[in-house]
């Protein structure tokens, strides 16, 4: 590991389950110049759901919420709309700030662990509501589907294979948590976000970026059944096994553990300091892992960018979310070196540093 582990959060405290996903991790990274991000939209539902609404229909204690998470609201999308209908709106809103027509659009990446179906695919949805004529796939890698959808349709404009890819990350939360369930339930939110991306400068792009995964973690975030291995049955959905089960005392340490090495890791390939980065955009998980990550790398708080406390975690969407609200807010100018760093169920983590 790049970063020696505080003595809490070091493998022989955690669990067998946990364990596991505390070993040592590749560091290789990569670079990818000559892309850029030329316009961004978000999306977020009108239903706003506060701490005090939890606690009038769910019994959740308001203030518990707040001093564990951060959170304060959080947006849930109402029946008539699922995953796609928010990624369309956050794709809409990216393709009118390009001023782009939708037929040149020659890529579609969705990012998603909340299809609308397990076929056809979300971005095949996405695809007919825009009226795209390119191809479209879903990449599912849960909190981490921005990044991983933004470096693979990366490789696609960088290599001349597409001239202007949408990456769309949006997920539908509030459809697959428990609402029972008072440690995960009120951390989740609905939102989308999205980018179109097009040939850039040489000196633009992905400057360094890191994606991993751990499949031994798997059992500390997953959602037992509803896929091949066990479909849903009665016995299923009287025990919630339908519902994404959380380990959230050990997701918590691992999160910190590798936020905090792959930006370290990211520092150190690239020579840059901590000072050199314009804008932190982190995962939008859990104020006390953002917390811990950016005090252990004395990250200027100043340049870490949040908006947990009114959308909660909105999975796939939170960092093209946060990145728009960046943008429209003046924070992100040409030249500008952004951190961007996304972690979840896989487990899998996606890193980049990323030159505006």
């Amino acid at each position: 590991m790049i970063t020696t582990a505080s003595p809490k959060f070091a493998p022989e405290h955690l669990p067998e389950a946990a364990r596991t996903s505390a070993k040592t991790h590749s560091q290789r990274t990569h670079s990818l110049f000559g892309v850029q991000i030329v316009s961004c939209g978000s999306y977020v539902p009108n239903n706003v759901v506060t701490n005090e609404d939890l606690q009038r229909e769910y019994g959740f204690d308001p203030d518990w919420i707040v001093q564990r998470t951060g959170i304060r609201e959080r947006r849930h999308a109402p029946k008539d709309q699922a995953t796609s209908d928010l990624c369309v709106e956050a794709a809409r809103k990216a393709i009118r700030a390009a001023r782009v027509d939708p037929a040149d659009i020659d890529m579609l990446v969705v990012g998603t662990f909340t299809p609308d179906f397990q076929c056809p695919s979300t971005a095949c949805l996405v695809q007919e509501k825009l009226g795209i004529n390119a191809p479209a796939f879903d990449v599912v890698a849960a909190c981490s589907g921005f990044m991983y959808a933004l470096v693979t349709a990366a490789q696609y404009v960088a290599t001349g294979n597409s001239e202007l890819a949408l990456v769309i990350a949006g997920d539908c939360n509030s459809r697959i948590v428990n609402p029972n369930d008072q440690r995960t339930a009120p951390l989740f939110g609905d939102g989308a976000g999205a980018v179109l991306l097009a040939r850039g400068e040489p000196h633009q792009g992905l400057l360094c970026y890191q994606m991993g995964a751990d499949g031994s973690g798997g059992s500390l975030l997953d959602r037992p059944s509803g896929g091949s291995r066990n479909p849903i049955q009665a016995v299923d959905l009287e025990a919630g096994n339908h519902f994404l089960h959380m380990d959230g005392r050990n997701v918590f340490k691992w999160a910190v553990r590798v936020v905090a090495d792959t930006i370290d890791l990211m520092l150190a390939k690239t020579g840059l300091d901590v000072h050199d980065i314009s804008l932190y955009l982190l995962h939008q998980a859990n104020f006390r892992i953002i917390d811990a990550a950016i005090d252990q790398l004395a990250i200027p708080r100043d340049k870490v960018a949040l908006n947990l406390d009114r959308y909660g975690n909105t999975s796939g969407g939170s960092i093209p979310l946060i990145l728009d609200e960046a943008f429209q807010a003046g924070k992100i100018h040409r030249g500008d070196i952004l951190l961007m760093s996304g972690f979840g169920a896989g487990l899998t983590w996606g890193t980049a540093l990323f030159r505006w």
